[in-house]
């Protein structure tokens, strides 16, 4: 079966799926890339979606290892609960007998009319008025050439070029894919893994994170071009750093959030590319 943005395969098990990795599900330095964290939650949220035949309401991945191309990625789904409106469910993510990723989630909707928010989406020009970023311009074949970035606030920059941090910690883009998928709940969970991208932004040098975890809510899934990413760096103490995410349609309606831990890393030598 099709995503949208990556083939997420059945097999004679309703509960078992698979994803073949490729470059362009991947990140990382030139013979060096692995799946990006995004994917791992997507392709988890979808196997879920699919196997319950229900959306998923919130889901939350815990990064335990690392999926390089061109090995397959074995999916294996858990139901142990399976309510009149809610599912719980669960999903170990592997590499033949290796762990890569493990998924909680609740799926599920109740026949409730409200629908509300209280959140509001920053004022930022729109997409076409937004400088294009060139933090990821060397990328060729991986996932990063596959998004399309463009930035409404702070500085999202070349990992090379140094400057001052962010007294707020805040960054604001512009996404969509560049083959124009429909956003769908995959689709904004690998936006969501935008985050480790504001701690360069918020510490002014060449810097970034491995997620140690990924949460993301789901309020509504509305059609729009773009998404508006609203990224917060909220702190980072230890060598660990946190932050969030709020992603916002084109006409400023909610449509999920997330938040992050990752383990801080300085690329400050790293050749830019």
């Amino acid at each position: 079966m099709t995503s949208s943005f990556f083939d997420l395969n059945a097999t004679h098990n309703p509960h078992r799926w698979f994803l073949p990795l490729h470059d362009g599900l991947c990140v990382g330095p030139p013979g060096k890339l692995f799946m990006f964290g995004g994917v791992g939650l997507a392709a988890a949220i979808k196997a879920m979606e699919q196997t319950c035949d229900r959306p998923v309401a919130w889901a939350t991945a815990q990064y335990l290892s690392f999926a390089r191309p061109p090995s397959i990625l074995d999916l294996d789904v858990w139901v142990p609960i399976h309510g009149k409106h809610t599912s719980q469910a669960r999903v170990v993510a592997h590499v033949g007998d290796k762990e890569i990723l493990t998924v909680n989630a609740a799926l599920g909707s109740r026949p409730d009319p409200l629908d509300q928010q209280w959140v509001t989406a920053p004022v930022v020009p729109p997409p076409d008025e937004c400088e294009v970023s060139d933090r990821w311009r060397g990328a060729q074949t991986d996932l990063h050439s596959r998004i399309e970035v463009r930035v409404a606030r702070g500085r999202h920059q070349r990992p090379s070029e140094r400057g001052v941090g962010s007294d707020d910690g805040r960054l604001i883009l512009w996404s969509r894919s560049r083959e124009q998928q429909p956003v769908d709940a995959g689709l904004l969970a690998i936006m969501a893994d935008h985050v480790p991208s504001g701690i360069s932004a918020a510490l002014g040098r060449n810097a970034g994170g491995n997620s140690l975890d990924n949460t993301i809510r789901f309020l509504r899934i509305v059609p729009t071009d773009w998404v508006l990413c609203d990224i917060t760096i909220t702190g980072l103490s230890s060598g660990v750093a946190h932050g969030d995410i709020r992603l916002f349609a084109q006409d400023g309606r909610l449509m999920a959030t997330a938040g992050q831990s990752m383990i801080l890393r300085y690329h400050d030598d790293r050749p830019a590319g």
